[in-house]
Formats: structure tokens, sequence, C-alpha cells
């Protein structure tokens, strides 16, 4: 091995060419070499993010345009957001500062660790590394694309950490790696420059074996770039892998519990990450969105005490932040834990308190920024509430709300509230609306695609196959009918749910076996319901549906099954299927 040191001794200025993780994974040949080298290491880590080497000027800080201010947070004292060790060369007191900030970082608290690395600019303008900090903390991956400003924040952060000079080979590396996102933002599409800091991160991963974070963030940069239509979950599951070889020796670590949760959120795989959305809340109390998180697990393992539960804290936390910070309107996190939760009580059949979450929500005029979480809470929570409960005609009547929303940035959930009202439409046989509804989401699907958004064309698809379906039912073709119903499900199982979203509106096989029930072939819809389940367990309607059709087909000891399954979930009121479902079951009590 050869190392290039340079002592200025006036200066007390070292020049040096590996990091810690270099000496970590080096070999040595004896005890001494080993001991040299750690003093050289312990003098770096002094000199790096505490030195006097050059800074980027005043300007170029202040062009920057950091968020600032006191740390926020709502749990329990002290702002517990998790255990992290950060290999940065730094000194102790802003060592500290910088795990503080990775932990925020780690549970998507980009506001704050963003102003926790400001701080530490402010300390030291030399520490490359809060640069690095401060691209990271406007990338958030699994959310929606940086816009603009953040974009161009992301850019300024990243030249200039890279216009310092005293830094080690890893920490280049780390801040190349989030610049192979950021360069050519004007001439590259999101995608291609989350692969490229994929691509960069694996390498990180493979050179530095010892540094647990370039693992970590790895790992949320595979999950960043899984392929929605990949049934094999090939990123995921090599995702999951790597985190869970650390998890073991890290059990409080934010990041690794976090990102278990993203990694594993499908059907397939939810089951595996169980205990981490058990633990996550506990590992980061101070995080509005660890509160939220497990939900995620939750609800795709159907156990909707547990969702609610989170979601019920999440939203606290939220109202606790917004109020803390001094938010004008209502913060986006709100809204997104009380989608969940609106979701979570209709599963439960209890329709009192869903209605009174819509009617919160129809209260609230001004969010603190209107993004994809907010306009899909704004269209779903009611389209929710009317489809599931079969409101047919208030579906047919359902609005956009806010009026003064700016529906036409995220024609996505635009689309939500035009299919809700397609569907009752044309189950109050209003079919010239149906019809009109339906040239809404064509449109909408059309500019998605010349958006080059495949993803969401295809969802809005779904929903259009699904509406000619049942126009196609109610003008009497019923083999046309089936046959629609059937491409829009299966289109719909060949892709996932959004990673923000808690679950498609109405699944398209529940509205298949919903077909062929009302075709009168309950066998069939039995079989349909239950397939559906397996993907969406102890969902309601697909329970009731499950019990009801077993019963019209004569298997009463499946109708007996699900009628007290459906008796175990439905813990709410305002449901008639609850009191259908008691009705068979106390006659087949009597019976006995």
């Amino acid at each position: 091995m050869i190392i290039s040191i340079t002592f200025i001794m006036h200066s007390v200025k070292a020049s040096i060419t590996f990091s810690l993780a270099d000496l970590l994974n080096a070999k040595f040949s004896n005890m001494r070499s080993l001991s040299f080298f750690c003093c050289i290491a312990a003098c770096a880590a002094m000199l790096s993010c505490n030195s006097s080497s050059k800074a980027p000027s005043s300007e170029a800080i202040q062009a920057l345009n950091l968020k600032k201010g006191s740390i926020i947070w709502c749990g329990p004292s002290g702002g517990n957001f998790g255990s992290v060790d950060f290999m940065v060369s730094a000194s102790p007191e802003v060592k500290k500062d910088f795990d503080q900030a990775i932990a925020m970082l780690h549970s998507f608290e980009y506001d704050e660790a963003e102003k926790a690395f400001a701080a530490i600019i402010d300390k030291d303008p030399s520490c490359a590394m809060a640069y690095w900090g401060v691209a990271m903390s406007n990338f958030h991956p699994l959310w929606t694309p940086p816009n603009e400003a953040e974009l161009k924040k992301g850019s300024k952060a990243v030249e200039a950490a890279r216009s310092i000079s005293d830094k080690t080979k890893r920490e280049t590396e780390y801040i190349e790696a989030i610049g192979a996102f950021y360069d050519g933002h004007d001439k590259l599409d999101h995608k291609t420059r989350c692969l490229n800091y994929e691509k960069a991160m694996e390498k990180m991963y493979a050179t530095y074996p010892a540094d647990k974070e370039a693992a970590i963030f790895y790992a949320l940069a595979l999950n960043t770039t899984a392929s929605p239509t990949d049934k094999t979950y090939a990123n995921q599951k090599k995702a999951g892998d790597i985190l869970n070889k650390i998890y073991g020796g890290e059990p409080n670590h934010p990041g690794i519990v976090h990102y278990i949760i993203h990694n594993y959120d499908n059907p397939d795989l939810a089951e595996l990450a169980l205990p981490a959305a058990r633990k996550y809340a506990a590992v980061a109390p101070a995080s509005a969105h660890a509160q939220h998180m497990p939900s995620h697990i939750f609800t795709r393992l159907g156990l909707w005490d547990e969702a609610v539960k989170s979601n019920l804290a999440s939203v606290n936390s939220a109202k606790c932040y917004a109020e803390s910070a001094g938010i004008k309107g209502t913060w986006d996190e709100e809204l997104h834990g009380m989608d969940y939760l609106v979701y979570a009580y209709l599963q439960q059949g209890d329709n009192e308190r869903a209605k009174q979450q819509w009617d919160y929500l129809r209260s609230i005029q001004k969010v603190s920024d209107n993004n994809f979480k907010v306009a899909y809470a704004y269209a779903a929570i009611p389209s929710r509430y009317v489809l599931e409960n079969r409101q047919w005609k208030e579906a047919a009547q359902l609005e956009l709300h806010p009026a003064s929303f700016p529906w036409d940035k995220f024609i996505w959930q635009k689309g939500i509230v035009h299919f809700a009202r397609l569907m009752g439409m044309a189950h109050t046989n209003n079919l010239a609306g149906a019809n009109n509804e339906l040239n809404t989401l064509k449109n909408i699907r059309d500019k998605l695609l010349e958006q080059k958004d495949q993803y969401k064309a295809d969802q809005v698809e779904v929903q259009i196959k699904t509406g000619e379906a049942w126009i196609a039912l109610k003008k009497g073709d019923q083999a046309r009918a089936l046959e629609l119903m059937q491409q829009a499900a299966a289109l719909e199982d060949a892709t996932e749910k959004h990673p923000v979203t808690p679950g498609e509106v109405l699944p398209a096989r529940e509205m298949l076996a919903d077909m062929y029930l009302a075709l009168q072939q309950p066998d069939k819809a039995l079989e349909t319901y239950e397939q559906d389940m397996k993907r969406h367990p102890n969902r309601f309607n697909g329970v009731y549906g499950a019990g009801l059709a077993a019963e019209k087909s004569g298997n009463l000891q499946k109708a007996e099954q699900y009628y007290t399954q459906l008796r175990t979930i439905g813990t709410g009121k305002g449901r008639p299927e609850l009191s259908a479902a008691q009705k068979f079951l106390g006659g087949a009590q009597a019976k006995r």
C-alpha cells in the first residue's frame, strides 16, 4: 500500500489520501503499522470537517438558501430519531451533530435534516459532507421527484462539496454518488438519474464493505429503482438481504427498520417486515413518519387495529410538528396519515369514524405544500368512502375538493374522482354521464403517456377498462363486460400499488368478483374473491363478498367462516353487511 502524507507544521494541516474505511478494509503486516496509520487517521478526523481548509465563498453558501432554525420534533423529550454512527472525518462535536442529521434523513425528515446539515455548515463551512447531506435532503427518492428549486439546491450543494479539497477518498465517492443523480438533471430523466445513483452506491458498497451506511443507502437506492412490474421482487429481496445482515448489530438504526418496511411493502413479502413494522415507531419516536410507516405493513396484512393506532399517532405527531414549525396550513404528512386512517376505518366497517375524517378533510382549505401526497388524500378519501359503501348516487355527484387546488398538476389523482363518478353513474344507469367520465379518463391516460409516465397511465387504464366493463354490463353485453373486467384485473395484478398509497381505490379483481355475483355466478365469484384476498387480506368488502358468494352457492361452511371473519374485523358501526353476517351466523347457531 502506498500512502501519500504531507505535513505542514506551521498550519498543522495534513493531506491524506486514505479514509478510516480504507484502514478498516486494509491488511497490515504488523501492529506497529496499524498503530501508525490509526494515528494518522485520527489526525485526519480532527482536520477535515474542523479545519482551516478553503471553504465555499459566503456568496456560494448563501445561494443555497438553506433551511435553518431549531430542530423540531414531536415525541419524547430529547428528540430521539434513533442511533446512527456515520464514518465521517469530523471533530466529536460535529460528528454528534452529523449523526443526528443522518438519523433524521433516514426517517425522511428532510426539512429537519437539511436544517441540521445547515447548522454544521454554519459551524464549519469547509465540511464537505455537510453539503452532501443537503443534497441528500433534497433527493427524497421514494417520494415525488425533486422540483426545480430542489434540483438546483442539490446541484449547488454537490458543487460546493466538490470544491472542498480536504476530504477523504470515501467521502469524495459519497459526494460523487449523489452527484450522479443531480448531474445533467436538465437533460436526463429522473429514472435514469436514480439508476446512475444506484450504480454509484453499488460501487461504494463493494469498495467499502465495513461501511454500514454505504450498505444502507445502497439498499434504499435498490428499492428506489425497483420496477413496479417485477413480480420476482429482485431489487427488494437483494436490498432486504443487505439490511437484514446488518440489523442484528444495529437494532436501533432508523434506516434499517424503515427500509426493511419499504422493501417488503408488497403482498408477497409483507410478512417479513412485520417485526420491523412493530419496532420502527419506538426506534425513532420523534419522527412523525416513523409513527406512520409501520401502517404500510399493517395495511398489507389486514391488521386494522394496528393500522389505526399507527396513523392516529402519526396524525397527532404531524399536527404537533406543524404547530411547532409555524406551518401555515395543514402539513402534508397529516393528510398522508389520514389517507391510511380512513382506509383502515373502512375495512373495520367503521363508517362513523371514516366520515369524521372526511368531514375534517373538507374543512382543510390550505396545506403546507400542494404535492403528490396531498392531491392523493384529497381525491382518494372521499372516493373510497362512497365506493366502499356502494353509495352510487353520491359517487356520481362527487366533486373535486378543494376547487382551488391545482388539480391540473396532479391529473392521476384527479382521475380517481372521475373514476368514482364513472362508477356511480354506471350503477345508477346514467350511461351518457358515465361515457363522459370515461372520455375524461382516456384524456388523462393520454396525457400521462405524453409525459412518459407509463406506470400511472397503466393505473388509469385499469380504471378505463373497469368503467367500460360496467357500462357494457348495463347495456346487457355480459360477455364483453366480463372480458373487460378480466383484462382490468390482469393489468392491475401485473403491477404494484404506488408506494405512497394504502392500496387501490377499489381492487379490480374484487370488482370482477362483484360482477360474477351480479351475474348470478356465485361459484366464480367465491373463487375470485379468494384470489383477491391473497393480495388484499381482511378487506371488508372482499370478506363479505366471499361469505355472500359461499352462501349463494350452498357452501354454508365457508359462508360461516367468512361471516365470522367479517364479524372479527368489523368492529365499527354503520355497515348493513355486518347485520347480514350476524343474522346468518345466528341462524347457523340456532340450527345446531
